[in-house]
């Protein structure tokens, strides 16, 4: 049958993996570097990934496509799961990491709660805080979290992959225009989901109209600084 599905123009596509978690039916899938349809059946053509190209890369076009299948929506959303590059197992031996010199000592937070989805916005410890911003698999990745990263800072929390993406950005927003935050700071790891939230954070500081100084840190899948 003839009906609209995406169509990815690999020539633009960088590979970033923003569009994977905002396309809801799990027919996305980074391949060879690039992003790439796994099923026509999964597409609904309805294009909710295509805003989240920075490349422009995503357009929806007409064609000969299997019919939409929900049962084959329900089974691709659910092993992309094991399918996106941030999600490929690895095993690392003591010899693979760098030595830590100044190990942890102590917990840094200061606040609670930390998830993002459970922060309430108008929390008094926002006012006059430097917001640390983390993907949630950093601090079980990156040695020196509390020491280096977190200490004097306020903490929240999240998973650009796993969690819903417009709770994240409407928390954000009403976050930074009613507090008076002093700097924000991202540290997410070096894997394409985790920069869904890095565009969603830039646009809650633009959308604040303050001048918010912003800093964003990147962390190896084997623990290691690398931005």
């Amino acid at each position: 049958m003839k009906r609209k599905v995406i169509k990815i123009d690999q020539a633009r596509c960088n590979g970033c993996g923003l569009c994977i978690p905002n396309c809801k039916e799990g027919a996305l899938q980074i391949i060879n570097g690039k992003a790439g349809l796994i099923s026509d059946a999964a597409c609904d053509g309805l294009g909710a990934c295509l805003g989240h190209c920075p490349q422009d890369a995503i357009t929806i076009e007409e064609r000969e496509a299997q019919p939409f299948e929900e049962k084959a929506e329900a089974k691709h959303r659910h092993s992309n799961l094991f399918q996106c590059p941030g999600s490929k197992a690895m095993v690392f031996s003591r010899e693979d990491r760098k030595p830590v010199f100044s190990p942890t000592e102590s917990s840094e937070i200061s606040n609670w709660p930390i998830q993002l989805r459970l922060v309430p916005v108008n929390a008094s410890y926002f006012n006059g805080a430097d917001l640390l911003i983390a993907a949630d698999c950093v601090p079980f990745a990156y040695p020196n979290f509390h020491q280096e990263l977190l200490k004097g800072k306020i903490l929240l929390v999240g998973c650009p992959k796993l969690d819903d993406l417009d709770l994240y950005r409407d928390k954000l927003n009403q976050i930074l225009k009613i507090n008076q935050v002093l700097s924000v700071t991202y540290v997410y790891m070096e894997v394409p989901c985790c920069l869904g939230l890095l565009g969603i954070i830039k646009e809650a500081i633009t959308a604040s109209a303050k001048d918010i100084p912003f800093k964003q840190v990147m962390i190896s899948v084997k623990g290691e600084k690398v931005l």
